[in-house]
């Protein structure tokens, strides 16, 4: 949907080379490229901003979305879980931030979005690395939107309802669950959340915000 409203995407994968690649050549322009590298490895984002400013010069939209989920109870959690979403999940936005927000700003503004939860607002049982690394992302989210305003930069959080991606069907029990509490019986929907991320992008006045995409309310 960004490729078809105007952008060139530089998708980043980590292992899905094939996939990504897929994608790109099958669903967006010409001009669109797959990045191979880990969110989670400063290096690995600096190598990317620096082929993107070789590229093309400039950067409008960042949209933060690693992210990994690995249910566990606190007291049956390992330290190398805990450690795995943090690093994903809030340092992956940390170090894209850092390594691209100067890009946005030579680039005369632009905005950054972050992939939250709801779980980062409301917790969930057995996921409490993951609902904690949300609600860290929520935190970073504001602090930037205050920090990143003098660039011309907007940053905000976005919080998808439960879908049927790779994730989702991963814990068919939780998407069943969410589909008990919505008001309208379904999960969320894809277009609806890629069409909002469309129209915040084009937006010059909305920052410091967070967004949540659902049927679910409370």
């Amino acid at each position: 949907m960004l490729s078809a409203s105007g952008y060139r995407v530089a998708l980043n994968y980590k292992d899905s080379r094939d996939e990504a690649t897929e994608v790109v050549l099958r669903a967006m322009g010409p001009d669109s490229i797959a990045l191979q590298g880990d969110v989670s490895q400063p290096m690995d984002v600096a190598g990317m901003s620096r082929l993107i400013r070789r590229l093309w010069g400039r950067l409008d939209l960042l949209v933060n979305n690693a992210g990994i989920s690995r249910d566990s109870l606190v007291l049956r959690a390992s330290l190398d879980e805990w450690d795995a979403h943090m690093a994903v999940n809030l340092s992956g936005a940390f170090n894209a931030t850092r390594a691209f927000a100067g890009l946005m700003a030579s680039s005369g503004g632009g905005h950054i979005i972050n992939i939250s939860s709801r779980s980062g607002l409301r917790g969930k049982a057995g996921q409490a690395a993951y609902s904690a690394s949300k609600a860290a992302l929520i935190g970073f989210t504001l602090s930037c939107a205050r920090e990143l305003a003098a660039e011309g930069i907007c940053v905000n959080a976005v919080l998808p309802g439960y879908m049927a991606t790779d994730m989702g069907l991963a814990a068919p029990g939780a998407m069943e669950a969410a589909r008990g509490q919505s008001l309208l019986g379904s999960l969320g929907d894809t277009l609806d959340l890629t069409s909002f991320m469309v129209w915040l992008a084009g937006t010059s006045a909305v920052t410091g915000q967070v967004f949540s995409i659902d049927t679910r309310i409370g």
